[in-house]
């Protein structure tokens, strides 16, 4: 272990236990100091204006309540007239999670149609939610086009079209950020293994899994939807008066199909993922963690 880690760790010594940290926010006027804090114009907030944000009339009850936040979710800052209270990140995470409503909120959303047309049978696809995913999935064959998951909050003043945008988007930051090593829920090290075999939400056998060596969280996709964002197929379908970004994910048949790519060799991995489009192509050649290696335009 290096000295860095044994830093680390030595640090955490006195970390709070997860039990222990969810166990501070389970109370409803804690909950309402965060929210208190959150919704401030300005912060920090000063103890009488952030009790009289909550509604609480006892000063001492408060106090219990806001003095089991400090230090884990909230921080006293003292700084002459300006001291008071502001969020920790730790405070701001819970916050957004009751936003998005992945604590409490359960919506049934009927199916909705999206743009495009399936990539193996040309018929229709459909958005479906159910349990906090959303699925682009076709009419006809029943064929998945991406299985990801898209918080409650996500649904809330948007119409379906926006869903479908605003998911479309979600999906590419989440998939550039594994690419990059990145996990998007815990921000730990992700690592990008390459399969043969088992199920995807996305192409026919050849993945990617990206795996969180932290949380263990997962992803997986074709090799090609981590093109998405690189700038020799971003600069190819300009070249042809097309904004890539405005191209749901699941048009594209390159990033839901991996007929598109080639295995040239397994030891080392090499992949070649052709993307053609007005009479052009574009060849990206990838190793096994998704880097390019080489681009070739014809």
């Amino acid at each position: 272990m290096s000295d860095a880690s044994e830093t680390r760790l030595q640090e955490c010594e006195e970390c709070v236990a997860p039990a222990e940290a969810f166990s501070l926010i389970a109370n409803e006027t804690r909950l309402s100091i965060l929210e208190a804090l959150w919704q401030a114009d300005t912060r920090p907030v000063r103890f009488s204006d952030l009790r009289s944000a909550v509604g609480m009339r006892d000063s001492a009850q408060f106090n219990y309540h806001l003095s089991k936040l400090t230090d884990q979710y909230v921080v006293k800052v003292e700084n002459g007239e300006e001291s008071g209270y502001d969020l920790r990140h730790a405070g701001e995470k819970v916050v957004r999670a009751i936003i998005s409503g992945s604590f409490n909120e359960h919506p049934r959303v009927d199916p909705f149609p999206v743009e495009g047309s399936c990539a193996w049978c040309d018929g229709p696809l459909d958005a479906r939610y159910d349990d906090e995913m959303l699925a682009i999935v076709c009419r006809d064959c029943d064929h998945r086009h991406g299985n990801y998951s898209f918080p409650p909050g996500g649904l809330n003043d948007r119409t379906d079209d926006e869903v479908a945008r605003a998911f479309d988007q979600r999906v590419r930051h989440l998939h550039c950020l594994a690419a990059d090593g990145v996990c998007p829920e815990c921000s730990g090290r992700m690592e990008t293994a390459l399969e043969e075999e088992g199920d995807c939400c996305l192409g026919d056998g050849l993945r990617a899994d990206h795996v969180c060596v932290q949380c263990g969280h997962t992803l997986c996709s074709t090799v090609g939807l981590s093109l998405l964002d690189k700038s020799p197929v971003v600069a190819f379908y300009a070249d042809h008066g097309i904004d890539l970004s405005s191209r749901p994910y699941w048009t594209l048949s390159w990033c839901v199909r991996d007929d598109h790519t080639d295995v040239v060799s397994r030891d080392p991995w090499r992949l070649d993922v052709t993307i053609d489009h007005g009479g052009d192509s574009l060849t990206v050649s990838l190793d096994a963690t998704l880097a390019i290696l080489s681009v070739e335009r014809n």
